[in-house]
């Protein structure tokens, strides 16, 4: 693995999976796989568990973690080519980015989109300008259109608990992406990307629900059912992923906030006792009522700490690469 940004990064997702269970089981594996190499791991944008995971991850493969929030504690960085810096920016990606490659083995950006240009987002201008110029491996903690940390993550879950599970083990899992109310304009990113690796992984039969206006891009979704009826997307549904994200095609808006779209007991009834997921942070009793976070059916704390066992798969992809 030379890069880490989607899930066209991944020859073989189950590999993969099977590679982050490993380390689960064993956490210093391959304690000196990393040995006296460093990791960059630059925020744009706040983290919790992307950050920590990521750094006890690099660890573990024996990696020294560097963190810098480059929104915080840096300069204001430029990435229009052949811009004339007299405004707020005062350094350019071209001039960065190479610098932080002689620093660091393996560079790692996390960034949001503004949710205001859908062609400056989707282009994904900032994290392809660091591939662009920085001349080592980049890993995306979350970019302006995908969250493929996350998505890995949200298989390795879902693998873990079919597993666990004989009836599951004898069928095709039904897995809904439903969208969830919120109070504000939320990207795309984490629903493009499981949207992505569903996908791309091809053992489930995935369905995303969400109201008419909240259509996903295509580039993502295309494999997937797509249903605007959230109970009769729900039946039978083994898996149930809830996110919310604000519109694609009215770019950023919010366009409807029914708060009929939360997941409860209810509707959990609708479904073949559905194990119920999120990314975390979440919203409580807007996105997710109280019985479901917890009660017996969610899946958020393992899926929120199987995080550590994704990233070190991948860094460990990627060092491995390195040494051929």
């Amino acid at each position: 693995m030379k890069q880490f940004i989607s899930a066209n990064d991944v020859t073989n997702i189950n590999a993969l999976v099977s590679k982050a269970l490993a380390y689960k089981a064993n956490p210093f594996l391959d304690k000196q796989l990393g040995a006296n190499k460093r990791i960059g791991l630059l925020f744009l944008n706040p983290s919790l568990r992307t950050r920590l995971s990521t750094q006890v991850a690099a660890q573990n493969l024996g990696m020294e973690p560097i963190v810098f929030n480059v929104d915080k504690e840096g300069w204001a960085l430029e990435f229009t080519e052949g811009a004339i810096m007299n405004g707020t920016t005062v350094e350019h990606i071209k001039d960065a980015a190479p610098i932080l490659g002689n620093y660091f083995d393996i560079l790692c950006i996390r960034t949001f989109p503004g949710l205001v240009n859908q062609q400056d987002d989707y282009s994904e201008k900032i994290i392809n300008q660091f591939i662009q110029y920085a001349g080592v491996p980049v890993v995306s903690l979350e970019s302006a259109t995908l969250h493929p940390l996350q998505s890995l993550t949200d298989i390795i879950t879902i693998q873990e608990s079919i597993a666990l599970n004989s009836a599951l083990q004898s069928k095709r899992p039904k897995v809904v992406l439903t969208w969830a109310p919120h109070i504000k304009s939320i990207p795309q990113c984490v629903s493009n990307s499981f949207s992505q690796w569903m996908n791309a992984w091809g053992e489930a039969d995935f369905v995303i629900t969400h109201p008419v206006g909240y259509e996903l891009s295509t580039e993502f979704t295309k494999g997937a059912i797509i249903a605007h009826q959230q109970d009769e997307a729900l039946k039978d549904a083994d898996f149930v992923y809830v996110k919310n994200w604000s519109s694609y095609e009215q770019y950023g808006q919010v366009l409807c906030k029914d708060e009929q779209w939360m997941l409860n007991n209810k509707k959990l009834a609708l479904t073949n006792d559905a194990k119920v997921m999120h990314c975390l942070p979440v919203r409580r009793n807007v996105e997710l009522s109280d019985e479901i976070l917890d009660g017996p059916n969610s899946l958020v704390t393992k899926q929120a700490s199987n995080r550590v066992w994704a990233a070190q798969s991948v860094l460990a992809s990627i060092l491995e690469a390195q040494k051929k």
